[in-house]
């Protein structure tokens, strides 16, 4: 018993330490976005910091980087961990459209889309040719270029960080700890970005732990970092830049739309809800 509390003691101590780290580095990157100019440098340092302290705390605490899950794990959870965020960013613009906050993108839309992937003017391509196109490259080209940056975010939370969290907490308290220590880490640049602060907090937060269950539960099954990886690009690419450029937006709905929207929030908030069931059936 004694040993048992000695060890959780050592495992709060080193859960601290890596957050402390994690402020400490990406605090100066913060103030660079919001106080210099939001560079996207600025933003991929901050998305390393992460790792960064992960590593210091693993050599602080005499671990190696190598104790991590860097195996790729089964291709079945690569494939989920890109479907479910592709599937509920989809589901998110299909509600959207549904009930009027937003319309589907028309022709002009489309082209002016296509205009800035420099796809117009390429031979004959219709708008439908464009879409098409600018989906595929996006959902391919550009989840790979956004894993570069998302990779730094996941070996820090969770390669690392939820790891720990395991040693003393269940999985619903891993997923909503990390979740809002996940979420809290973002907060300065939303203060930055919102034009509705209170609101935004609250849906984005919901997002963030929702995300966090699933991402959590996807984790612990494969045993491996990169499944988080995939599915943060996936979930970036498709609500932050293949939905949105199909959508029109409709006066007096903005709040509905977007990573900050009250719509996403309710859609994640339902999957987040079935992989927390799903976990506590399977005892993970």
């Amino acid at each position: 018993m004694i040993k048992s509390i000695e060890n959780k003691k050592q495992t709060w101590k080193t859960i601290l330490l890596f957050l402390g780290l994690v402020i400490a580095l990406t605090s100066p990157f913060h103030y660079a976005i919001v106080n210099l100019y939001p560079s996207r440098i600025y933003v991929g340092a901050i998305m390393w910091c992460p790792a960064i302290a992960a590593f210091i705390t693993l050599k602080i605490k005499g671990r190696k980087i190598s104790s991590l899950n860097w195996n790729w794990g089964k291709w079945r959870y690569i494939r989920w961990s890109y479907f479910i965020p592709a599937f509920y960013g989809v589901i998110t613009y299909l509600l959207i459209w549904i009930f009027g906050f937003g319309n589907l993108a028309n022709e002009e839309a489309i082209t002016e889309w296509g205009k800035e992937l420099g796809l117009f003017g390429i031979g004959t391509l219709n708008p439908t040719s464009i879409a098409i196109i600018a989906i595929s490259l996006l959902g391919t080209v550009e989840v790979i270029r956004a894993s570069a940056t998302t990779l730094g975010e996941e070996i820090g939370w969770r390669g690392f960080f939820i790891y720990e969290l395991r040693k003393v907490l269940s999985f619903t308290g891993v997923s909503i700890f990390s979740g809002l220590i996940w979420s809290f880490w973002h907060w300065p640049l939303l203060v930055y970005y919102s034009n509705n602060v209170l609101l935004e907090f609250t849906t984005f937060t919901i997002v963030i732990v929702s995300m966090s269950f699933i991402m959590t539960y996807y984790t612990f099954k494969s045993k491996s970092l990169w499944p988080a990886v995939i599915f943060h690009a996936v979930s970036n690419v498709y609500i932050q830049k293949i939905m949105p450029s199909l959508t029109i937006k409709v006066e007096g709905s903005e709040h509905w739309l977007g990573e900050n929207g009250i719509m996403f929030a309710i859609v994640t908030l339902i999957f987040g809800l079935y992989f927390w069931r799903k976990a506590v059936k399977q005892n993970l």
